[in-house]
């Protein structure tokens, strides 16, 4: 796990809530995506400091379930929400054993999946866990986007890449997966999910008064995936 959600939990936390890439590309793209919450239980998946589950809570859904590799970030929530939500510490790529079968209306996971080698096996626990018609919502990186920084220069092929981002003002390593359109796709339909609406983005306008470079990027080249694939 990035030190970027450990020991930076909290400048990650306080700069994720007004920044471009995820205040406004992001966030405002999936709450689209997600659409009506009001009464809905809930799995947050990689739910970080909470933004999305503080969204459930005042959108009245019913009950949240919070989980998230980084035990910094779960105290984040839990400082936040308290009862009002569910919140482990999980690593999700050994599954979810203590969710029961076909007990969410709804699994919700924001730049997450690319963190995981198996996304197969993920999209199998989503499904068991899921009831029928539920929905899986998701934001990842695009894999044309992700594909620039291929060591392999193989697109079909997943590769680990390790990167510095400067999210938090200082240079941090960050590791995740680099994989195919056609990889995300199969995942879904392999493990029973029917794609029901995919988008590439939008970023609020503005955005360009932060830093136009920025926003003139993602108004033209595609950097994140956004994917609902319902349970059929």
């Amino acid at each position: 796990m990035s030190e970027l959600y450990s020991k930076h939990a909290v400048k990650y936390d306080q700069v994720i809530q007004a920044n471009i890439y995820n205040a406004m590309y992001d966030f405002p793209t999936m709450k689209t995506l997600i659409g009506e919450v009001q009464g809905k239980d809930i799995i947050d998946l990689g739910c970080g400091s909470g933004v999305y589950a503080n969204y459930f809570v005042q959108q009245q859904a019913g009950q949240v379930t919070c989980i998230d590799y980084s035990a910094e970030m779960i105290e984040l929530v839990k400082n936040k929400l308290g009862n009002r939500v569910n919140a482990y510490t999980h690593n999700v790529a050994e599954g979810l054993p203590f969710v029961a079968d076909q007990s969410a209306d709804l699994v919700v996971s924001a730049l997450m999946i690319h963190y995981l080698e198996d996304l197969a096996a993920l999209c199998q626990e989503v499904h068991r866990v899921l009831k029928q018609g539920g929905e899986f919502v998701f934001s990842t990186h695009h894999p044309f986007a992700d594909f620039e920084c291929s060591h392999s220069g193989n697109y079909f092929e997943r590769e680990y890449i390790c990167e510095i981002w400067d999210t938090v003002g200082e240079p941090v390593e960050v590791a995740f997966y680099r994989r195919s359109l056609a990889e995300i796709i199969q995942a879904l339909t392999g493990h029973g999910f029917v794609i029901t609406a995919l988008s590439e983005g939008d970023v609020l306008e503005e955005a360009k008064a932060i830093c136009e470079k920025t926003y003139q990027y993602l108004t033209t080249k595609p950097n994140f995936l956004f994917i609902k694939a319902t349970k059929c």
